[in-house]
């Protein structure tokens, strides 16, 4: 069966299904996903099936009726309209969150609300509000400032639509590293993208890098040769090649073949022991982003997730615990006498006096 480029939003990632012939750019088709049906719109093709294709491809169901393409468009007007609707409430409600996107599911089953936020938030009251309005499975996603950029797409630093809006699928992991052994300028404008992360294309030339600098000497170390003493001064991986400073103040450009030819030896590598290798940082476990999700039967299961979001407590209860006189004076402890707080009745764990040491006389 022929391949298609399919489309699920506007410049949206471009995912292949294999399909019936007679299919054209432009047609909307019905593809499975995890949500049940999906709309998508046929970008390229039809392709021929490539021969070392290991995994076959998803197909596609069916071409899409008129009826089918009419609720997709009413579809995203609801998601327009919910995007207005759940901003309306987090303006009410004061929250200190973000939100990106909304997707609606084809039979409307449920809605997901992607959102960015600092830290985590107390966010049930928006989601009872938001069941209470749709009467439909409603659920909140937080999302990293990365995904973000990919659902809403921006144009880069190259002039190109961002990476991760076009293709990119997962998100490589980018560090600081990577720029300094790239020799790029560490400025933060620079080598920052849109979602002010590291950008993802100092990913795409690393392993070039890697595989340089494993067969590179280090830079501004003197090493002994068959032609005498050499001092590495820079190093080039396009032209594969290394800049030293010989003994007679002379400058030469080697190859990296041609180095290694020379028999280079670090003169203290046999006196100085070698370093401990150094341990890798420990994974961490999960990322904190929230995922809440409630239907119109399951709202008093909301209450119940205490664990997962911040208690703060008022100022005037937590001097009602405190107890005895001091209540309205904060935790009410007496700083100079030591006192446990509030006398008798305190419920509260009785601060441990210290012993004074007893000052040494002479005999």
């Amino acid at each position: 069966m022929p391949i298609y480029g399919l489309r699920f939003r506007a410049l949206g990632q471009t995912s292949y299904y294999s399909g019936p012939a007679g299919l054209k750019p432009g047609e909307h088709v019905l593809i499975e996903a995890e949500q049940g049906h999906a709309l998508a719109v046929i970008v390229s093709g039809p392709a021929h099936p490539l021969s070392d294709q290991e995994e076959p491809l998803p197909q596609i169901l069916r071409l899409a009726s008129p009826e089918d393409v009419r609720r997709g468009e009413a579809n995203e007007q609801l998601s327009r309209e919910a995007q207005a609707f759940c901003r309306q409430c987090i303006r009410q409600r004061d929250l200190d969150m973000k939100l990106v996107d909304v997707e609606v599911f084809f039979d409307r089953s449920k809605l997901i609300f992607y959102f960015t936020a600092p830290s985590r938030i107390d966010f049930r009251d928006l989601v009872k509000d938001l069941v209470r309005e749709y009467r439909a499975r409603i659920e909140l996603r937080q999302i990293g400032v990365r995904h973000e950029t990919q659902m809403v797409g921006a144009v880069g630093n190259c002039g190109m639509v961002c990476c991760c809006r076009r293709y990119l699928r997962k998100f490589a992991p980018v560090t600081i590293r990577m720029a300094k052994e790239q020799n790029l300028f560490l400025n933060p404008a620079k080598i920052s993208g849109i979602c002010g992360r590291l950008l993802c294309c100092l990913s795409y030339e690393q392993e070039n890098y890697d595989h340089f600098h494993k067969n590179c000497p280090r830079l501004g170390k003197k090493y002994q040769t068959d032609k005498g003493a050499m001092k590495v001064l820079r190093a080039n991986m396009f032209r594969n090649s290394l800049a030293v400073l010989t003994e007679a103040n002379e400058e030469l450009e080697l190859t990296l073949e041609e180095w290694q030819a020379l028999s280079p030896h670090r003169p203290e590598s046999v006196q100085n022991p070698q370093n401990p290798p150094r341990q890798a940082p420990k994974p961490q476990i999960g990322d904190g982003l929230l995922v809440v999700s409630a239907a119109p039967d399951n709202l008093e299961q909301l209450d119940m997730m205490d664990e997962l979001f911040p208690q703060e407590e008022p100022d005037s209860q937590r001097g009602q615990e405190n107890g005895g006189e001091g209540a309205g004076f904060g935790h009410g402890h007496d700083a100079a006498n030591g006192d446990a707080g509030g006398g008798q009745g305190d419920p509260g764990k009785p601060r441990r006096k210290r012993r004074r040491k007893p000052h040494s006389r002479p005999e």
